[in-house]
């Protein structure tokens, strides 16, 4: 896009540039000159320390204090911190705006990762009582870093943001891809995601349009969406938030897209919302979004929510929490469609060229350890590996138990002394899987050392228990596959 779609010319982009490079406004520049306790403070908005700090006034203080810590400052000094942006140019972009008698943020400016910047709308909690714009274009909030942390980060071809807003996505493919295209329905989230990219030093397509829309016909090796994903009437107010679509219908409206746009091998993943609907299995239904997509697929669901609290939550991110009657009208429909619960989670699929794709829905709601992408690209990795080898192959392999894998056993007191009650295999790294057992597959998972092929380490675990060799092969088969896919056991090469 050209300078024409910024918010800034792009001689007023180099300027502001300049400006944020000399005054050391990035994030390492910012926490070193709050220190840890004022840095710690304003992550809880608590500003009290940060302005302490930055009392002096000098272009990193006033940078500070505006766009961090929300003040209104004299126009003077704004002026000379973001000189040589001219202030006129800064004021006509939106960047600041005139307040009582000095000046503020007209936009949010952060500083972000160790030397971007990202451009987004002021928050509503630094504007109470004023309305979100319908166009109001999001910073970096928490889904956009579930995202961020989720997405596989292999190096791509071609890579597309599908509802772009802000940029913060395409920052991120730009890493890894040689060519990014993002997308998004509003004119005015391009011009924050063009202004994004631009100060950044990068270059990507920027296209306007309906979710696929503007790509159709096109194919990418990877896709990440942070869609409207809010699920309610099909009410549109703010199109960061309402995709127009009722319930949970653009989530499988991405899945029912995905074959068109992804290469072969390519990746997709975005983020959804989906009802718990009573008398049903919710994990059903997401299953069915991907049915005749040929696609492997996962889905992971982080957390869930009451309609009550599902309502207040995203009422008060638009600031419209002391609106009843909108309340009201949410919850009636939920009621009418008798949602008990919405979901929030991960969707990833992957274009692997099999006649018998993989689809897997479940809860994953413990705490992973980051990033969440490398174990996402492993899952599919295992998934492969798994597909490749029939019963024979299976059994030829040789497996080790995962690094650090953990017992944990619960017991009961009695008069003979303790009796084992359940025994649980805990993954302490990754993904934090745990998993009851029994006796059996204990015994295998323990003699699980890479040594012995797995039909040897069955033969004599059949000796043990008093059970035929076949028999116990084809018990094994699903329960080993099982334990591979999770991780707990992992195939030695060779």
């Amino acid at each position: 896009m050209d300078g024409h779609d910024m918010l800034l010319s792009p001689a007023g982009v180099e300027a502001l540039r300049t400006a944020l490079t000399r005054a050391g406004f990035t994030s390492n520049g910012i926490a070193t000159r709050l220190g840890a306790q004022a840095t710690g403070g304003v992550a809880r908005n608590d500003f009290r320390a940060a302005l302490r700090a930055t009392e002096d006034r000098d272009p990193l203080d006033t940078l500070i204090r505006v766009f961090v810590c929300e003040q209104t400052e004299p126009e003077a000094a704004v002026a000379a911190a973001l000189a040589p942006l001219s202030l006129d140019e800064a004021l006509a972009g939106g960047l600041v705006e005139r307040h009582g008698d000095g000046l503020r943020m007209g936009v949010d400016l952060e500083p972000y990762g160790d030397d971007w910047w990202v451009l987004a709308d002021v928050p509503a909690s630094a504007r109470p009582g004023r309305p979100l714009h319908s166009e109001h274009v999001l910073g970096i909030g928490g889904a956009t870093q579930t995202l961020i942390g989720a997405t596989v980060r292999r190096p791509v071809e071609a890579a597309l943001d599908l509802g772009t807003g802000s940029g913060v996505q395409a920052l991120h493919l730009a890493t890894h891809a040689r060519r990014v295209t993002a997308t998004d329905v509003s004119a005015r989230a391009l011009r924050f995601a063009a202004t994004t990219a631009a100060l950044n030093g990068q270059d990507w397509e920027l296209l306007r349009g309906d979710m696929v829309g503007p790509v159709a016909g096109r194919r990418f090796d990877l896709v990440v969406s942070n869609p409207p994903f809010v699920v309610g009437p099909g009410t549109t107010t703010h199109v960061y938030r309402d995709s127009g679509r009722v319930g949970d219908a653009i989530g499988a409206e991405l899945a029912a897209a995905a074959p068109g746009l992804l290469t072969e091998g390519g990746t997709m993943q975005y983020l959804a919302n989906w009802v718990h609907v009573t008398g049903e299995d919710w994990a059903e239904r997401v299953t069915g979004w991907f049915d005749g997509t040929g696609l492997d697929a996962w889905v992971v669901q982080r957390e869930v929510a009451d309609p009550m609290a599902y309502v207040n939550l995203w009422l008060t991110d638009v600031g419209e929490a002391a609106d009843p009657r909108r309340a009201a009208a949410w919850l009636d429909w939920f009621d009418a469609h008798k949602v008990e619960a919405v979901g929030f989670g991960i969707v990833s699929l992957r274009r692997a060229g099999h006649d018998t794709p993989v689809v897997r829905v479940e809860d994953l709601r413990q705490r992973v350890e980051p990033p969440l992408g490398d174990r996402v690209d492993a899952w599919f990795d295992r998934q492969d590996w798994l597909r490749a080898r029939d019963t024979d192959g299976l059994l030829a392999a040789r497996f080790r138990a995962a690094d650090d894998l953990q017992l944990r056993q619960e017991a009961t007191m009695g008069d003979e002394g303790w009796a084992v009650d359940r025994q649980v295999l805990a993954m302490p790294h990754g993904l934090r899987w745990t998993e009851e057992i029994d006796p059996l597959v204990l015994a295998l998972v323990g003699g699980a050392d890479g040594r012995l092929p797995l039909r040897d380490q069955l033969a004599l675990l059949a000796a043990a228990h008093d059970v035929t060799p076949g028999e116990l092969a084809e018990a094994a088969g699903p329960i080993v596959a099982h334990l591979v896919e999770r991780g707990f056991i992992e195939p030695v090469a060779g």
